[in-house]
């Protein structure tokens, strides 16, 4: 039969062992006799007493609160009462705590712009201008009046005596017209949204 002390602590670490053998007076059913390290004994409600895992016993209150039994009182005239002394520690401790979070949105904004600059374009535009006149002396060659190119046309023709005259010509100028050509162009920006939203700790 296991004879291994149980042991019983208190609120405040106070430890002391049941006693199931001894008979104080005033003891019943409904109280457990508790012997303190210090000699001392005290009774205390069984109800009051909390199992543990280990097999030890737990009460919610301090021992030392307790009155002694009548043996205990008659015995601490020869005892020397131990007083325990405790002392508590400081433990720091760091963690991290989310304060807030910060979400950046980006947003693409499309618009179309109307593009309208001038374009030069270039015509010809061709012109015969009739001469029918006989040419003397060496035929006339390419040339410009002005901003007008002047192509001779020689042709032969049969008289008394051959001669070159000269038919037609073709004068050519340039024109530059200036003409509208819109177009759509799509053009994008970016925007950039922050919103920062705080947790509270």
């Amino acid at each position: 039969m296991d004879r291994s002390p149980v042991i019983v602590t208190d609120k405040d670490g106070l430890c002391g062992v049941l006693d199931t053998t001894s008979q104080p007076a005033g003891w019943d059913d409904s109280q457990a006799l508790i012997r303190l390290d210090d000699g001392r004994q005290v009774l205390v409600p069984r109800d009051r007493l909390v199992l543990q895992d280990d097999g030890s016993y737990h009460i919610p209150f301090r021992l030392g609160e307790l009155e002694p039994t009548q043996e205990t009182l008659s015995a601490s005239r020869e005892t020397v009462l131990t007083v325990p002394v405790i002392e508590e520690e400081l433990h720091v401790q760091k963690r991290q705590v989310e304060t807030g979070r910060t979400r950046i949105t980006k947003t693409v904004h499309e618009r179309e712009e109307v593009v309208d600059e001038p374009l030069l374009r270039e015509v010809v535009a061709i012109e015969r201008v009739p001469i029918q006149r006989l040419v003397e002396g060496p035929p006339p060659s390419v040339r410009y009046e002005g901003d007008t190119l002047v192509i001779p046309l020689l042709e032969e023709v049969m008289v008394v005596e051959k001669r070159v005259m000269l038919k037609e010509e073709l004068h050519v100028r340039r024109q530059q017209t200036s003409v509208r050509d819109p177009q759509r162009v799509t053009l994008r920006s970016e925007e950039v949204t922050i919103e920062s939203r705080r947790k509270e700790p």
